[in-house]
């Protein structure tokens, strides 16, 4: 049965909401997913949470009720609780009526084998959690392999970025790694390094792609470095048509790699 918590100092009232916190997240090995279309998607994919929370009341989702039974019998901890402590945990004034905390997953490159896909997403320096969370749930709808996330990126896990992915946190699998660890990886097996950049004439929409073909998108602000650059199979630029000089990181990430599935279909 799940416990009942009606009190804001509730010892795992204090640890799912200390989860909002990286320090937090890295120590537990849990991140926070809110929301039955996120946790639905995970249960889709054979993921449970280790702890569930759910608002009581005649309105929850039989959905909810069901994930909530599911994990339980798997040994989740399931606690029922009010909206107010739902939102003390997720930090937000109007929270979904059911979260959860789940395992991180093994986040090294060795983890990754490339051959299970034939486009893979690489992000460099992204400060930003919304756009991390925007190239899981892109990599998702191209049926790219996952999210390889270099240097100093936000991370993927915040609450942030989880919301964002929709549910692809899931589904996509998630690499850190510095930019040598990276290359020496790629370069020990096939790969086909594309950049995005402003310092070329190769309009993106004239090559032609190989796979597996990795993506890679620079940070927001700054782009890529020329060294990371330089050492790319491909440099490829979008051409601006108005007055805006570049497109938003997680955006270019998506027309990149449409246009590349495309490409191959095309041919």
């Amino acid at each position: 049965m799940p416990r009942q918590i009606t009190g804001f100092s509730n010892d795992t009232v204090k640890r799912l909401r200390a989860l909002r916190d990286k320090k937090a997240r890295r120590a537990e090995g849990l991140f926070l997913a809110e929301g039955l279309r996120i946790l639905a998607e995970a249960r889709d994919v054979g993921r449970l949470p280790e702890i569930v929370a759910y608002a009581a009341g005649p309105g929850l989702h039989p959905l909810a009720a069901e994930i909530a039974a599911e994990a339980e019998a798997a040994g989740a901890d399931v606690i029922e609780t009010t909206v107010e402590i739902l939102a003390k945990m997720s930090g937000k004034d109007n929270p979904q009526a059911i979260l959860g905390a789940y395992r991180q997953p093994d986040t090294a490159l060795s983890a990754i084998d490339r051959a299970v896909a034939p486009l893979w997403l690489v992000g460099e320096r992204l400060r930003d959690p919304g756009n991390i969370g925007t190239m899981l749930r892109t990599g998702d709808a191209v049926a790219a392999g996952g999210l390889i996330l270099i240097d100093d990126c936000a991370d993927p896990f915040s609450v942030e970025a989880v919301r964002a992915s929709m549910g692809a946190i899931f589904t996509q699998k998630v690499a850190l790694a510095s930019w040598d660890e990276f290359i020496a990886w790629l370069r020990a097996g096939p790969g086909q390094l594309v950049g995005t950049s402003l310092q070329t004439d190769h309009d993106y929409l004239d090559p032609s792609y190989a796979a597996p073909c990795f993506l890679l998108v620079g940070n927001e602000s700054q782009g890529l470095p020329e060294a990371y650059e330089a050492q790319c199979d491909l440099l490829v630029k979008m051409p601006m048509l108005g007055r805006a000089d570049s497109l938003n990181a997680a955006v270019a990430a998506a027309v990149m790699a449409f246009h590349i599935r495309a490409s191959w279909r095309n041919r």
